[in-house]
């Protein structure tokens, strides 16, 4: 993995690499560098085998204020448009992982790296994190995927409110209204994210990545889910993880996955 300018790239637990947004002179604003390395960091993960999980954050204490609001002044239709689908390039890379993506929300979590977080599969806050939804009042409509994610994670009435009304949540309200999935004391967001990844770094990752992609992408309807189930666990039923999971419970041991 190259050194990147506004990235920070580590593997602070075994399989796990850790992506931080490192500008905190502006308080990890998300700019065109920062989301081309990002898409550049991904994209090169199905080459790092030994790599099971991502944490997503931030350096110096936020994740991020959000997108860079000065590099959106001024732009024409076609910059717009291409704006817009750089974000896209990412927000797929990220949804479409077949690894567990953990992000940890500290301090500001604005607008766009909400929407990163709600596009991977763990979100952990601090108590005093706060969480803010800039949109309406930018005269802006919510971006990075959130007008998908974000219901599903807290409801249709609960997302109107909160992109409505632009009030900040704190990192515990976030947590009682099931945006957050794991809640810290702020001296240990990031420690308790890396442990999430651990745990999820475990599991047996194909049938992880295919349980994911049916989840992320919904059946119409029975017929179909039974059919993508049929395909799925047949597969897996004759993998190596599937007979290491079985040894593992006949002999009363937790199972080690290779992941072939």
């Amino acid at each position: 993995m190259p050194e990147f300018s506004k990235l920070l790239v580590d593997s602070p637990a075994p399989r796990v690499l850790r992506l931080l947004i490192n500008r905190p002179e502006k308080r990890n604003a998300i700019d065109f560098e920062v989301r081309e390395q990002l898409i550049e960091a991904l994209s090169r993960l199905p080459a790092k085998s030994d790599c099971r999980a991502i944490v997503l954050g931030g350096a110096g204490g936020n994740l991020s204020a959000g997108g860079d609001l000065p590099s959106m002044v001024g732009l024409d239709e076609a910059h717009a448009r291409k704006r817009m689908q750089h974000i896209a390039q990412l927000c797929r890379l990220v949804y479409t992982s077949g690894l567990p993506v953990v992000t940890v929300m500290q301090g500001i979590s604005a607008g766009a790296c909400v929407g990163l977080a709600l596009l991977g599969d763990r979100i952990v806050v601090g108590e005093s994190t706060r969480i803010l939804f800039p949109f309406m009042k930018l005269g802006l409509v919510p971006d990075w995927g959130l007008l998908h994610t974000l219901p599903r994670r807290v409801g249709l009435g609960a997302t109107r409110r909160l992109l409505v009304s632009g009030d900040p949540l704190s990192g515990v309200q976030a947590h009682a209204l099931g945006l957050a999935d794991e809640l810290a004391p702020d001296a240990e967001t990031m420690s308790t994210a890396v442990r999430c990844a651990v745990d999820l770094a475990a599991l047996p990752c194909e049938a992880f990545a295919r349980m994911k992609r049916r989840l992320s992408h919904p059946s119409a309807s029975l017929h179909e889910e039974l059919e993508r189930e049929e395909d799925d666990q047949t597969n897996l039923l004759l993998s190596a993880d599937f007979q290491e999971g079985y040894a593992a419970f006949a002999d009363k041991r937790p199972p080690n996955f290779t992941g072939e």
